[in-house]
């Protein structure tokens, strides 16, 4: 086992390892006490991912654990991992001149106040396509829960430190799943979705880290052509792990900012909506605002 520790002093605007992988962005990453997205945070646990071997969600890899202690981000991992754990969590993100540049907007400048040092992630691409999938009308915990089981049912299992952890499934593995599996597994009628997406990813036919060389726009059309996924979830996996820091996906949460903060942001369809908001919370790192608008205004303003 390797191991090794980044000092957050030496992060541009800091890092908050709990707002970020619990913030609504990634359902990846566990905490090793089995509580996350329960709405408490917990003071130097470890969380854990396995990181894809392939680059291409074709194949696991290992595990990497990581923790705030001590003002340092802590990890450990099979290999040395601390590039792979700079970019899942982008760490070189100069956060305080991205927080510096958004707009002298009251709603902005309170989120980014309120949870300073969350970050955006870049999670694996086909890992995020299916988390999104499964996120419609469902609560963080909720989404998280099914994405673990998706993990533990399918996915391989990887031996670490006398553990054992369960990567998320390859597209070959979603693919032989059947949708009554699915079903009786809590996906309901997002069953049909997981399973064809992945067949279409398996085949070849396409697959989501395709859209990363498109422009914004054209990217996110591609993504709407796998099964379940409308504008909102392909700006999801844009933002949340194709590195489009101008993706602003248009949840209930954002709507309710739009509604009452941003009237005039309101344009009908979701395409030119997008355009306006996007242009109001900064465009080049709008995505960045609206992670923490959304994290502010679904915890109350706070957290616990």
């Amino acid at each position: 086992m390797q191991s090794g520790a980044i000092p957050v002093a030496e992060l541009s605007g800091g890092f908050d390892l709990y707002r970020t992988l619990e913030s609504g962005q990634s359902y990846l990453w566990r905490r090793s006490d089995g509580e996350m997205y329960t709405g408490e945070p917990a003071p130097g646990a470890w969380y854990y991912t396995v990181v894809d071997g392939s680059g291409d969600g074709s194949s696991s890899g290992g595990v990497i654990r990581v923790r705030h202690r001590n003002d340092a981000l802590e990890w450990q991992s099979s290999t040395d991992a601390e590039s792979v754990l700079r970019n899942l969590l982008r760490l070189d993100d100069d956060l305080e001149a991205i927080a510096a540049a958004a707009p002298d907007d009251p709603l902005v400048r309170e989120a980014y106040d309120a949870h300073r040092g969350m970050r955006l992630v870049e999670d694996p691409p086909f890992g995020t396509l299916i988390s999104f999938i499964c996120s419609a009308q469902m609560r963080v915990s909720r989404i998280h829960d099914m994405v673990s089981t998706l993990a533990r049912e399918y996915g391989d299992p990887i031996a670490f430190d006398g553990e054992t952890y369960h990567a998320f499934p390859t597209p070959e593995q979603l693919a032989a799943a059947t949708e009554a599996e699915l079903r009786d597994l809590g996906l309901g009628y997002r069953a049909p979705y997981v399973v064809r997406t992945a067949e279409m990813v398996a085949s070849g036919e396409a697959h989501p880290a395709e859209a990363r060389d498109l422009e914004y726009e054209a990217a996110r059309e591609y993504l709407t052509q796998f099964v379940g996924v409308g504008d909102k979830v392909a700006d999801c996996v844009l933002l949340f792990s194709l590195g489009f820091d101008e993706a602003v996906p248009l949840d209930t949460w954002i709507r309710s900012a739009i509604e009452e903060y941003y009237p005039d942001c309101d344009r009908g369809s979701y395409a030119a909506t997008s355009r306006a908001i996007r242009d109001r919370l900064g465009g080049e790192y709008a995505g960045y605002a609206q992670t923490y608008v959304f994290h502010f205004l679904r915890t109350g303003g706070r957290d616990p």
